[in-house]
């Protein structure tokens, strides 16, 4: 007859003690030196934005800030000229997204060739990208000089780009283009590398050309990256403020102020914080209710 040995249970944890709540402690006092930066200088002004919002708050040591609810906000849509800087800043952001997308794209399929210099190409290509946004608009209005800028010499032509009501919009929107081009130029051509060979080769044997093999193999597996980086363009355009701040200033006569520059002027210039502070919460409203439905667009069509 053989003896059946019963081994004891392993004793089991309580729960709310043991290595899993330790685990869960050393993680929070890990990540607490980078929280806080993020609570005090993006969380906290956030909040106290949005608060400003609901507030008549201005300039001045005498003035007493109140409460005035949705005043702000009933202001703004009688505002003619928040309409207008929502028009062109959609027309900005939109233009800008599109044309950067279509450039960077094929600069990207460039670059992903076999080219002679292909990696010195490569690291101009970014050059853009390593340049402060005050340096990038002197650059451009040096270009866009009537009098000595190289646009003019070359086309033989005396406009005054930046001054003109026709023209303005378009000379700031071709430099929107050119300085965001680097960024989305590499997540591309980073997504060009990750498609397999296999699937090229595949349809190369059934005699497909270069137009097919384009349509077919490369835009599906970029579409995930397309999404991405096209929504990150759009808000990045919306929020634009440097760039044509230090070109136009939002001239001539208001055809190239932006959103962020409206808010800018109200805020530093006029001195209405509170109304500047609803202007921008209405950005991000607007910018989120855009962007929630491409999204949504996008994510019905893959499914």
């Amino acid at each position: 007859m053989t003896a059946t040995v019963t081994r004891p249970a392993p004793p089991r944890r309580q729960a709310g003690h043991g290595g899993g709540s330790r685990r869960d402690r050393e993680m929070w006092v890990l990540m607490l030196p980078a929280l806080v930066p993020v609570l005090l200088f993006s969380v906290g002004p956030l909040l106290y934005g949005i608060g400003l919002a609901f507030t008549d708050a201005e300039a001045g040591r005498n003035h007493v800030t109140s409460f005035v609810g949705l005043a702000n906000f009933g202001d703004l849509l009688a505002d003619d000229e928040f309409w207008s800087s929502i028009r062109i800043g959609l027309v900005w952001a939109v233009s800008v997204t599109v044309l950067q997308f279509l450039a960077s794209l094929g600069l990207a399929l460039l670059l992903n060739q076999r080219l002679w210099f292909r990696g010195l190409a490569r690291v101009l290509a970014v050059v853009p990208w390593a340049m402060p946004p005050v340096v990038i608009g002197l650059m451009w209005r040096l270009v866009y000089h009537p009098d000595a800028g190289i646009l003019n010499s070359t086309l033989g032509t005396d406009v005054n780009w930046l001054a003109d009501f026709t023209w303005a919009l378009p000379a700031v929107i071709v430099m929107g283009v050119w300085s965001g081009m680097p960024q989305t130029t590499v997540v591309l051509l980073a997504g060009l590398q990750g498609v397999p060979r296999e699937l090229y080769e595949a349809v190369e044997v059934d005699g497909a050309g270069t137009w097919r093999r384009f349509w077919n193999i490369t835009l599906p597996q970029l579409r995930p990256i397309i999404v991405t980086i096209t929504s990150l363009d759009f808000v990045w355009n919306v929020n634009q403020f440097s760039l044509v701040y230090v070109l136009t200033q939002g001239g001539p006569g208001g055809r190239t102020r932006l959103p962020m520059l409206f808010a800018y002027e109200e805020a530093f210039r006029y001195g209405f914080f509170g109304y500047a502070a609803t202007l921008g919460l209405t950005i991000v409203i607007v910018v989120l209710a855009l962007l929630g439905f491409y999204l949504w667009r996008q994510l019905r069509e893959v499914s």
